[in-house]
């Protein structure tokens, strides 16, 4: 006995196949908002190529995998040329386009910069900014060829503020803010979207990594990295140009807007000075 789940009425032609998965590639998928992206992809049946600079890329991969979607996990060094090149090498080995780019990847420094390490405080650049706009650049050619994609940039709402003991963090991304603005309009009728995503400070483990656990900012409430991505996913797939995530962020945006340079910097200054968390 036939199964009616499969075989089509009598008279009705051939059943349509299934809607073939999308390919999205995420940058910074080990963790935080980077890894809430890959569910929410992987939940709207994309398949993933996923990338970071730790061995938990591929426990997340596993973990994708028992999803039903195909998964390709590059733990690479986005800092560098060759580990962005590692990268777009597995994406075209995939033998297929990108529908979706994430670029997500970043890391933040505590502590005044001259304080820091200057390698220290270059890598900073090279991830945030310099990788980047690399895998950007790269994916953003093809798509445009095809005529069709989407790209998430992860910029910030800090980067509407000068940031004592984070100046590199905010710079870099004020670079990318303004970057996801100019690239969407450099595509417009090109069929391909660029969306710029712009959370505040989010509970993630950058600023334990960052040397910053005894801040201020560390012990204050942070956004949930799932809306975060929400907001981020959602945003992309209506091709919207930019996204604010989260009631107390926009306000905080708008803010920022209409106040001194010099009095956000003196703000950000006590949220981000060492020890200003202890006590």
């Amino acid at each position: 006995m036939a199964d009616a789940s499969t075989d089509p009425a009598p008279g009705a032609g051939p059943a349509p196949s299934p809607r073939p998965h999308r390919l999205a590639v995420i940058t910074g998928a080990s963790s935080g908002i980077g890894y809430e992206l890959a569910t929410l992809a992987a939940r709207h049946r994309f398949d993933l190529v996923l990338a970071a600079d730790e061995p938990a890329v591929h426990e997340s991969a596993e973990t994708f995998r028992k999803r039903g979607v195909h998964v390709t996990a590059v733990e690479v060094d986005l800092g560098t040329r060759e580990g962005v090149a590692d990268l777009h090498d597995a994406v075209q080995a995939t033998g297929r386009p990108v529908d979706a780019l994430f670029a997500n990847a970043g890391i933040t420094l505590g502590h005044a910069f001259l304080d820091q390490r200057f390698e220290d405080a270059r890598r900073v650049v090279d991830i945030n900014v310099i990788g980047t706009l690399d895998i950007v650049h790269r994916i953003g050619r093809a798509m445009r060829e095809r005529g069709e994609g989407r790209i998430l940039i992860t910029g910030s709402i800090a980067g509407q503020t000068p940031g004592p003991f984070m100046a590199l963090y905010n710079g870099s991304k004020a670079l990318l803010n303004s970057f996801a603005a100019a690239l969407r309009e450099e595509l417009a009728g090109s069929g391909v979207s660029v969306t710029c995503l712009q959370p505040g400070a989010t509970r993630t483990p950058i600023f334990a990594k960052a040397g910053m656990s005894d801040t201020l900012i560390a012990k204050l409430p942070m956004s949930d990295p799932k809306d975060v991505a929400q907001d981020g996913f959602d945003a992309l797939m209506r091709g919207d140009a930019i996204i604010v995530s989260g009631m107390a962020n926009k306000v905080l945006a708008a803010g920022s807007n209409i106040t001194p340079s010099s009095i956000l910097a003196k703000v950000h200054r006590q949220l981000t000075k060492p020890g200003s968390g202890e006590g």
